[in-house]
Protein backbone atom coordinates (compact mmCIF):
# COMPACT_ATOMS: atom_id res chain seq x y z
CA UNK A 1 0.00 0.00 0.00
CA UNK A 2 0.85 3.36 -0.25
CA UNK A 3 1.68 6.04 2.02
CA UNK A 4 -0.36 9.01 2.13
CA UNK A 5 2.71 11.59 0.95
CA UNK A 6 3.49 9.31 -2.10
CA UNK A 7 1.38 8.42 -5.45
CA UNK A 8 -0.78 5.16 -5.68
CA UNK A 9 1.12 3.98 -8.77
CA UNK A 10 0.88 0.73 -10.61
CA UNK A 11 2.42 1.50 -13.58
CA UNK A 12 4.95 -0.95 -15.14
CA UNK A 13 8.29 0.97 -16.53
CA UNK A 14 8.59 1.05 -20.37
CA UNK A 15 11.09 -0.88 -22.11
CA UNK A 16 13.58 0.26 -24.86
CA UNK A 17 12.89 -0.79 -28.42
CA UNK A 18 10.66 1.30 -29.95
CA UNK A 19 10.84 1.63 -34.05
CA UNK A 20 12.25 4.33 -35.81
CA UNK A 21 14.76 5.35 -33.19
CA UNK A 22 12.12 6.17 -30.72
CA UNK A 23 13.45 5.33 -27.01
CA UNK A 24 10.38 3.63 -25.49
CA UNK A 25 7.76 0.73 -27.45
CA UNK A 26 4.08 1.11 -25.51
CA UNK A 27 1.47 -1.58 -26.11
CA UNK A 28 -2.15 -0.15 -25.74
CA UNK A 29 -2.21 -2.10 -22.92
CA UNK A 30 0.59 -0.62 -21.28
CA UNK A 31 -0.58 2.92 -22.38
CA UNK A 32 -4.01 2.03 -20.50
CA UNK A 33 -2.39 1.05 -17.38
CA UNK A 34 -0.24 4.13 -17.43
CA UNK A 35 -2.93 6.39 -18.36
CA UNK A 36 -5.78 4.88 -15.40
CA UNK A 37 -2.00 5.12 -13.07
CA UNK A 38 -2.27 9.12 -13.59
CA UNK A 39 -5.58 9.09 -12.60
CA UNK A 40 -4.91 7.22 -9.49
CA UNK A 41 -2.22 9.59 -8.32
CA UNK A 42 -4.86 12.38 -8.36
CA UNK A 43 -7.73 10.50 -6.64
CA UNK A 44 -5.94 7.19 -5.33
CA UNK A 45 -9.51 5.59 -4.00
CA UNK A 46 -11.45 6.26 -7.40
CA UNK A 47 -13.08 3.05 -7.53
CA UNK A 48 -14.21 2.40 -10.93
CA UNK A 49 -10.36 3.39 -12.26
CA UNK A 50 -9.03 0.95 -9.72
CA UNK A 51 -11.70 -1.68 -10.67
CA UNK A 52 -9.98 -1.15 -14.69
CA UNK A 53 -6.71 -1.21 -13.75
CA UNK A 54 -6.81 -4.51 -11.37
CA UNK A 55 -8.22 -5.74 -14.78
CA UNK A 56 -5.66 -4.65 -17.04
CA UNK A 57 -2.53 -5.75 -14.68
CA UNK A 58 -4.14 -8.61 -14.21
CA UNK A 59 -4.19 -9.20 -18.04
CA UNK A 60 -0.59 -8.19 -18.37
CA UNK A 61 0.28 -11.10 -16.20
CA UNK A 62 1.41 -8.38 -13.12
CA UNK A 63 -0.30 -10.24 -10.64
CA UNK A 64 1.53 -8.54 -7.85
CA UNK A 65 0.13 -5.06 -8.76
CA UNK A 66 -3.18 -6.67 -9.18
CA UNK A 67 -4.00 -8.25 -6.23
CA UNK A 68 -2.35 -4.54 -4.58
CA UNK A 69 -5.33 -3.50 -6.27
CA UNK A 70 -7.67 -6.03 -5.51
CA UNK A 71 -6.69 -5.29 -1.77
CA UNK A 72 -6.87 -1.74 -1.92
CA UNK A 73 -10.82 -2.51 -3.47
CA UNK A 74 -11.59 -4.76 -0.51
CA UNK A 75 -10.99 -2.22 1.81
CA UNK A 76 -13.15 0.28 -0.23
CA UNK A 77 -16.09 -2.24 -1.45
CA UNK A 78 -16.01 -4.73 1.84
CA UNK A 79 -19.08 -6.10 0.91
CA UNK A 80 -19.09 -6.12 -2.92
CA UNK A 81 -18.74 -10.04 -3.97
CA UNK A 82 -17.13 -9.49 -7.21
CA UNK A 83 -14.08 -7.26 -5.79
CA UNK A 84 -13.69 -10.49 -3.59
CA UNK A 85 -13.78 -12.80 -6.16
CA UNK A 86 -11.35 -10.93 -7.90
CA UNK A 87 -9.29 -10.61 -4.96
CA UNK A 88 -9.37 -14.59 -4.86
CA UNK A 89 -8.13 -14.65 -8.12
CA UNK A 90 -5.42 -12.64 -7.38
CA UNK A 91 -4.27 -14.49 -4.60
CA UNK A 92 -4.45 -17.61 -6.20
CA UNK A 93 -2.32 -16.02 -9.34
CA UNK A 94 0.13 -15.04 -6.81
CA UNK A 95 0.34 -18.30 -5.07
CA UNK A 96 -1.40 -17.67 -1.79
CA UNK A 97 -3.91 -20.48 -1.53
CA UNK A 98 -4.95 -20.35 1.47
CA UNK A 99 -5.91 -16.82 1.33
CA UNK A 100 -7.51 -17.30 -2.12
CA UNK A 101 -9.76 -19.76 -0.68
CA UNK A 102 -10.50 -17.96 2.18
CA UNK A 103 -11.25 -14.92 -0.13
CA UNK A 104 -13.54 -17.03 -2.19
CA UNK A 105 -15.59 -18.29 0.70
CA UNK A 106 -16.08 -15.14 1.63
CA UNK A 107 -17.38 -13.96 -1.97
CA UNK A 108 -19.47 -17.10 -1.79
CA UNK A 109 -20.97 -15.90 1.29
CA UNK A 110 -21.73 -12.62 0.20
CA UNK A 111 -23.50 -13.77 -2.78
CA UNK A 112 -21.33 -14.52 -5.87
CA UNK A 113 -22.77 -17.25 -7.70
CA UNK A 114 -21.75 -17.47 -11.18
CA UNK A 115 -20.28 -20.81 -10.67
CA UNK A 116 -19.92 -21.44 -14.25
CA UNK A 117 -17.42 -19.29 -14.42
CA UNK A 118 -15.72 -20.03 -11.17
CA UNK A 119 -15.64 -23.81 -12.33
CA UNK A 120 -13.19 -22.65 -15.88
CA UNK A 121 -11.69 -19.48 -14.51
CA UNK A 122 -8.49 -19.95 -15.40
CA UNK A 123 -7.27 -17.50 -12.52
CA UNK A 124 -8.51 -20.82 -9.93
CA UNK A 125 -6.44 -23.40 -11.75
CA UNK A 126 -3.97 -23.31 -8.96
CA UNK A 127 -6.05 -24.23 -6.80
CA UNK A 128 -7.77 -26.66 -8.42
CA UNK A 129 -5.95 -29.84 -6.65
CA UNK A 130 -6.00 -28.22 -3.38
CA UNK A 131 -8.90 -30.17 -0.64
CA UNK A 132 -10.04 -27.70 0.41
CA UNK A 133 -11.56 -25.62 -2.72
CA UNK A 134 -12.89 -28.84 -3.85
CA UNK A 135 -14.68 -28.95 -0.16
CA UNK A 136 -15.83 -25.59 -0.58
CA UNK A 137 -17.33 -25.88 -4.00
CA UNK A 138 -18.85 -29.37 -2.51
CA UNK A 139 -20.57 -27.33 0.11
CA UNK A 140 -22.03 -24.58 -2.23
CA UNK A 141 -23.10 -27.32 -4.80
CA UNK A 142 -20.93 -26.36 -6.63
CA UNK A 143 -18.80 -29.75 -7.28
CA UNK A 144 -20.60 -32.95 -6.30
Amino acid sequence: MTSADEPFSTAPKNKPGGAKGEPFAKSQLDFDIAFFDRILQRQPDYVDVLRCQGELLSRKGLHNLALVVDRRLVGLLPEDFVVRYNLACSLAQGGYRREAIAALRKALEQGYDDFDYLENDDDLDSLRDDPSFRALLREYGILN
